[in-house]
């Protein structure tokens, strides 16, 4: 499942360049990672070596492996910033 849309994804592997079908969202990132572990050191429960800075684009990380999320978790991804970004549109539209 995609984190960034919710959507199921259809595509059996997943390499560096695949993108989502229905949004268009890079889905070799840490945000589509069962590793993915925000607070964690680099915010990854594998021992990587580099900073992934961007954690919704595509990288080059060997660790990648699809994270399994159901549909309620998309909304839990978001960042601190999106969340508040989007309470505050709901109050003054």
């Amino acid at each position: 499942m995609c984190k960034k849309c919710g959507k199921t994804i259809t595509q059996i592997s997943i390499s560096r360049s695949s993108t989502c079908e229905f949004c268009g969202a890079d889905l070799h990132s840490c945000i589509n990672c069962q590793f993915y572990s925000p607070g964690s050191h680099y915010d990854c429960h594998e021992t990587i070596d580099e900073l992934v800075k961007d954690k919704d684009r595509a990288n080059f990380c060997d660790y990648f492996s699809p994270a399994k999320i159901e549909a309620g978790e998309v909304e839990n991804s978001k960042s601190k910033s999106d969340q508040a970004k989007a309470a505050f549109a709901a109050l003054f539209g």
